[in-house]
């Protein structure tokens, strides 16, 4: 079975369906991808998403969209999203099989590019 570009837990899924009701304007769900930052080299992103992005990889988990940014497909691909609440703080987590370090801060993470391969079976995978 090919891996899937991204997966959520049901703490990520319920999370994002609360976000979304929460919203103040229309939501069809989320997009995640990667920036520039910190001194790991690179950051997650998490956006509201009003209208389907034209070219983003589509992601729907446990009845909830997610988008995935085109730059950051190889970085995501086998990613799990997971959303946890600790004594001082809550907030989406990442489980990222492409991520090889991480900052001492928690800015920012180290992520190699997935295998060309595992991004095209999985992409025939959601197709199909």
């Amino acid at each position: 079975m090919a891996m899937k570009i991204m997966s959520l837990t049901d703490a990520a899924a319920a999370r994002i369906r609360e976000i979304m009701e929460e919203a103040d304007r229309p939501v069809i769900g989320v997009r995640v991808g990667v920036k520039n930052a910190g001194c790991a080299g690179m950051a997650y992103t998490l956006d509201y998403v009003a209208e389907a992005p034209q070219g983003d990889d589509h992601v729907n988990d446990r009845g909830v969209d997610v988008w995935v940014e085109p730059k950051a497909t190889l970085f995501l691909l086998g990613t799990v999203m997971d959303f946890r609440v600790d004594k001082l703080s809550e907030g989406f987590t990442f489980e990222n099989p492409n991520q090889t370090g991480a900052c001492g801060c928690g800015e920012s993470v180290h992520l190699e590019p997935a295998d060309l391969k595992a991004l095209a079976e999985a992409r025939t995978e959601a197709a199909g």
